[in-house]
C-alpha cells in the first residue's frame, strides 16, 4: 500500500533515535509498530503486535504520550493527494466503486490503528484511557482534535445502547464495584460504606450501565430515592438516620444523583437511555409510582451571576445589581427579602440563557434535552459548601412525564423552547424587567 510506505518513510526520515529523549524514542517505537500493524493482514501476527502496542502505550509517561499524539496527528492522517484524486474520480463518475474507494482513502489510518489496538486484551480500556489523556491536551494542542474526532466516532459505535447492560447495584454487588461508586460519585460525595449502604437500602435503587469490555467498571450510574412527595431539599435524602420506607407505598421516584464515570467517554451519551430505561423498569416493578422526577443541582448559576454583575450596563435596576453583587461577595444564602428576586434570576437562567443552541447550565442541558419539564425551584435545598458556592443553595426539580418527553425534547431541540411549569415560567417573565436591553435571540445563541 503506497500510503503505508509513505507513512513509514516519513517516520523513518524524521527519527534520529540516538539524539532523542527516552520518552520520544518509546513513542516513536510505538508509532512504527502501529504503522506495521495496520499494514499486516495475518490475524496471529496482528494480535501479537496489538498486545505489544497496548503494552507500549501503557508504558509511556506524559511527555511520551504527548509525542505519540504528535505522531498520530501528523503521520496517521489521510493522504491529501489520494483523497483529492479519489474525490475527482467520484465527481466525474459517481459509481459505487468510486464512492467506496473515496471512503477508503479518506478514512484516517488512525481509525484502523485504534481498531487493531481494541482487539488486544484490555484494548478498549486502554483506548478510553488514551482519550482521557488526550482531552487534557486539547486546549494546549488544538491540532489533536483530529485524533479526538476519530476516537469519539469509534467509541460512539462501540458503546452504543445495543452493547450496554443495565444492572441494578445493591449491597450484594461485588465490593470492587461498590468501591468504584464511592470513587466516582460526583454530585453528592459518598462518605464511606455506611453512607453507601443507606443509599442502597430497600427504599432506594441504584442502576448502572456496563459494557462487556469493562464488566466491572460502570459507565454511568443513577441513584434513586422513593418518596411520598416531590422533595425540596437533599439533606433528608442523604441523611444516614432517615427511616427506611416501604417502596410499595411511595408515589415518587426521585433521581437525585447521576454520575458519568469515564472521562474518556465524554460526549458519548448514555444518560438519556439510562433515565428512560430505569423509569420504565421501576414503573413495572412498582405500579404505585406516579411521579418520576429529579432533585438536581444548578452548577453554572453562580458563574453566570458573576458574569452578569460584571456587565453593569446589562442591569436595568442598579439596586438589584448591588444586591446580587453582595450575595456573590458573601457567598451565602440569599436573605429572605431578596429570595424572590433570586428565584426569578434562576428561572431566567434556566429557561432563557442559551449557549451554542443549548441551555447554558450543564445539568439543565442534560435533563431538558432528554425531554424533562422544569417543574420547581427550591430555596435552601443544598446547604453544603459546594451547593452554596455553586448555586446559593438552590436546587430544582425536573419532571419526567413519560407521555410528554418526546414532545418536550423536540421543542427544546428544534424551537429552543424549555418545557417549564407555570410557576417557573412566570418567574422567568418577571426577571425580564432586570435587563436594560433584553436580547432573547442573542442569549439563545441563534
Amino acid at each position: 500500500m503506497s500510503e503505508t510506505r509513505e507513512m513509514l518513510g516519513r517516520m523513518v526520515g524524521s527519527i534520529t533515535a540516538l539524539a532523542q529523549p527516552r520518552a520520544e524514542r518509546r513513542a516513536n517505537r510505538l508509532a512504527r509498530l502501529l504503522a506495521t500493524l495496520i499494514s499486516e493482514r495475518g490475524e496471529a501476527s496482528g494480535a501479537v503486535m496489538a498486545r505489544r502496542a497496548v503494552a507500549l502505550y501503557k508504558g509511556l509517561d506524559e511527555a511520551g504520550r504527548r509525542h505519540f499524539f504528535d505522531l498520530l496527528a501528523r503521520d496517521f492522517s489521510p493522504n491529501p493527494r489520494e483523497v483529492l484524486s479519489a474525490a475527482e474520480a467520484y465527481y466525474k463518475a459517481p459509481t459505487p466503486a468510486n464512492l467506496a474507494f473515496l471512503q477508503f482513502v479518506s478514512e484516517p489510518p488512525r481509525q484502523e490503528v485504534f481498531r487493531r489496538m481494541n482487539m488486544a486484551p484490555g484494548g478498549t480500556e486502554t483506548l478510553v484511557s488514551l482519550r482521557t489523556a488526550l482531552l487534557k491536551e486539547l486546549k494546549a494542542h488544538p491540532e489533536y482534535v483530529v485524533i479526538d474526532h476519530d476516537l469519539q466516532h469509534l467509541l460512539g459505535s462501540w458503546f452504543n445502547r445495543g452493547f450496554l447492560e443495565l444492572r441494578r447495584i445493591d449491597w450484594n454487588t461485588p465490593a470492587a464495584i461498590l468501591e468504584k461508586l464511592i470513587q466516582y460519585e460526583a454530585v453528592h460525595a459518598i462518605q464511606g460504606f455506611p453512607d453507601l449502604k443507606r443509599r442502597l437500602a430497600a427504599d432506594r435503587r441504584c442502576f448502572g450501565f456496563f459494557h462487556p469490555a469493562l464488566p466491572d467498571d460502570p459507565l454511568i450510574f443513577v441513584e434513586v430515592a422513593f418518596t411520598d412527595e416531590l422533595p425540596s431539599a437533599v439533606a433528608p435524602i442523604l441523611s444516614l438516620d432517615s427511616a427506611i420506607g416501604d417502596p410499595r407505598r411511595a408515589r415518587c421516584a426521585i433521581f437525585y444523583s447521576i454520575t458519568n464515570c469515564q472521562e474518556g467517554l465524554r460526549g458519548i451519551s448514555f444518560g438519556n437511555f439510562l433515565i428512560k430505561q430505569v423509569a420504565a423498569d421501576l414503573q413495572a416493578e412498582l405500579p404505585n409510582l406516579r411521579i418520576f422526577a429529579t432533585l438536581s443541582p444548578v452548577p453554572g448559576f453562580m458563574k453566570w451571576l458573576t458574569r452578569r454583575v460584571g456587565e453593569r450596563q446589562a442591569w436595568a435596576d442598579d439596586t438589584t445589581r448591588q444586591a446580587v453583587s453582595g450575595l456573590l461577595t458573601r457567598q451565602g444564602l440569599p436573605p429572605p427579602e431578596s429570595s424572590e428576586r433570586v428565584d426569578q434570576l434562576l428561572a431566567w437562567y434556566l429557561t432563557r440563557e442559551w449557549e451554542s443552541g443549548h441551555s447554558r447550565d450543564p445539568v439543565a442541558r442534560f435533563h431538558l434535552g432528554n425531554g424533562a419539564r422544569l417543574e420547581r425551584i427550591n430555596r435552601a435545598a443544598d446547604l453544603s459548601t459546594k451547593g452554596v458556592a455553586q448555586s446559593l443553595g438552590f436546587m430544582v426539580n425536573y419532571l419526567y412525564d413519560l407521555s410528554d418527553v418526546e414532545a418536550n425534547h423536540e421543542a427544546y431541540v428544534n424551537d429552543h423552547k424549555v418545557a417549564a411549569s407555570g410557576v417557573v415560567e412566570r418567574a422567568a417573565r418577571a426577571a425580564e424587567s432586570l435587563w436594560a436591553e433584553p436580547d432573547t435571540e442573542k442569549s439563545r445563541g441563534r
